[in-house]
């Protein structure tokens, strides 16, 4: 299993690959190999991999903190796939409870495997020292003291870019206690969440399914189900079927605010402008259904479109799914009385889900997105006839992608004239909302990645 570990590391490294959609088929792979060859492969296998991937990369920044103070050159200058094995034998020393021994031994041997036996040598020596301290201890070393720099202090013990951290409590304000509670929450595993989707199927039914403890209702959403640790959606029939999906509850509350939103005269068309892969819109089409509405699920990728045709098939009311640059519409100004776009942005509200998005992000990357999110709010708010509500949402709390965004094409005069909608009373009973109008979730505050939500009414 450390070999596979090391394999999707130098995937993620080399190709940029995310871990969550490699980790998986390299599994099943090995899998259907101990099948094939009559060996041992059971769940603990996988869940060892899984926790050496996912949690080598969520403290990466740590360990490489600590490799930094154990080698005698900068960390620029040893091979990229040493690193990933010295990362994984760090996490198994100072993030996990295998024994130090074992850690050591195991770290070597795959060094000799994939890298040979001279390098094998160092990543031992290396280790060694790792291994002469805890990690309370080597933070205490690598990490500079909070009164002298308390964005870098944060990066180093929670592991995430400088960067991050400054764009994060930025977004969230306050003191330490709460930004220290939402970059830990990053580095937490997260429940996998599923959505029955309406029409199709109960959350008490898809329940009904499963053995006694398997899941528990969500937290928000009425639709959302919560797996137990382990559980592995791919057995779920519902899941199997499409009638049920896996969806994060910030997701799902985005769309239920949207369809909850009152309008001014009829309901009967919707669009979703960036509608890939699915997931929100499949929501959307269900919740349209039961009011007679017609879904309209655009994506600009022919091969996310046809991934949001996967999501939708079964619905139980009509929908469209198009292919579509929300920036140049398909559609005639004012064609529809509700719409959302969830733009392409930084990503970085889902941390705990792709945590190398941290890694792979760049402060200069922000402003880059800028230009496009505008534009299809405003050809969103285009779309929308007077009196319809657009939702604009993001997977990112950076206020350059959330809150500037919206303020700015609110005062542009070439965007079509609207006004904000609260959209906290859209969402009852979920706490710790903010002073409004719009929302921004969070995994501390919420358990859901930090979506945020926009509405806005079209006055002319």
């Amino acid at each position: 299993m450390r070999v596979l570990a090391f394999d999707v590391l130098r995937a993620v490294g080399e190709r940029d690959a995310y871990a969550n959609l490699v980790l998986p088929g390299m599994l099943r792979a090995a899998e259907e190999e101990a099948a094939r060859t009559g060996t041992r492969f059971d769940r603990r296998d996988a869940a060892l991999a899984t926790e050496l991937v996912y949690g080598t990369l969520r403290h990466q920044g740590t360990y490489d903190a600590v490799i930094a103070a154990c080698v005698d050159r900068p960390l620029r200058e040893v091979d990229p796939p040493v690193l990933d094995v010295l990362a994984l034998g760090a996490h198994q020393l100072l993030g996990t409870r295998i024994p130090t021994h074992a850690a050591v031994s195991a770290s070597v041997e795959l060094a000799r495997v994939v890298l040979g036996d001279g390098r094998a040598r160092f990543v031992n020596a290396v280790l060694r020292k790792v291994a002469a301290r805890d990690l309370p201890e080597w933070l205490d070393e690598v990490a500079p003291p909070y009164d002298e720099d308390p964005e870098d202090h944060l990066a180093v013990v929670h592991s995430h870019p400088r960067w991050v951290v400054g764009a994060l409590w930025d977004a969230l304000g306050g003191g330490r206690a709460g930004i220290e509670e939402l970059l830990a929450a990053d580095n937490e595993r997260p429940e996998v969440t599923l959505v029955a989707r309406p029409g199709r199927v109960t959350p008490e039914e898809v329940a009904a399914t499963l053995p006694e403890g398997a899941v528990r209702p969500g937290d928000w959403s009425p639709y959302a189900l919560r797996l137990a640790e382990g559980g592995d959606p791919s057995a779920v029939d519902a899941v199997r079927e499409g009638r049920a999906g896996v969806q994060d509850e910030g997701s799902q509350l985005v769309a239920l605010a949207l369809a909850a939103a009152p309008l001014d005269g009829p309901d009967r068309r919707w669009l979703d402008g960036c509608a890939g892969p699915g997931g929100k819109a499949a929501l959307l089409a269900a919740l349209a259904a039961e009011r007679g509405a017609v879904l309209v699920a655009a994506e600009k990728q022919p091969h996310r479109a046809r991934l949001v045709g996967r999501a939708l098939a079964g619905n139980p009311g009509p929908y469209q799914v198009v292919v579509a640059d929300g920036t140049r519409p398909a559609w005639a100004p004012g064609a529809f009385d509700r719409v959302l776009v969830d733009v392409p942005c930084t990503g970085l509200g889902a941390l705990r889900r792709r945590p190398e998005a941290r890694w792979r992000r760049r402060a200069e990357d922000v402003p880059g997105f800028g230009p496009l999110q505008r534009s299809l709010l405003t050809e969103a708010l285009r779309a929308v006839r007077v009196g319809g509500v657009v939702g604009y949402a993001t997977c990112s709390p950076h206020l350059a992608e959330t809150r500037a965004v919206v303020e700015d094409v609110l005062r542009s005069p070439h965007a079509p004239a609207a006004e904000p909608v609260d959209a906290r009373p859209l969402l009852p009973g979920v706490p710790a909302l903010g002073e409004g109008p719009h929302v921004q979730l969070w995994p501390h505050l919420h358990g859901t990645d930090a979506m945020y939500l926009a509405l806005l009414r079209r006055t002319a």
